[in-house]
């Protein structure tokens, strides 16, 4: 069955495929140059208490190049997805 999981759940929306490409996505920022060395300048925005403007704004800069940028469509999602994941991990390190 096409969109079936091991738990049965039909998937109606390709969820686990998105989560997968999600995944695969992810995954492949972590070999990007700007994370090649010991600490990500993400990490210094978090510490240093920007983290939630930082997330949201990038949240927003992409989901408004959405349909601008030729090309680029399905890229700014997964940003928006890839800032929204960081975003939770803010929220949960402060405690909201």
């Amino acid at each position: 069955m096409k969109g079936t999981t091991k738990n049965s759940v039909q998937y109606k929306y390709g969820e686990d495929k998105a989560l997968r490409e999600l995944m695969d996505y992810i995954d492949g920022t972590y070999g990007e140059h700007y994370s090649k060395n010991k600490f990500q300048a993400t990490e210094f925005i978090i510490d240093g208490g920007h983290g939630d403007g930082f997330c949201i704004g990038n949240i927003m800069k992409y989901a408004q190049r959405y349909g601008n940028k030729n090309g680029y469509n399905r890229a700014d999602l997964m940003k928006v997805l890839h800032y929204a994941i960081i975003q939770l991990h803010v929220h949960d390190i402060n405690g909201r």
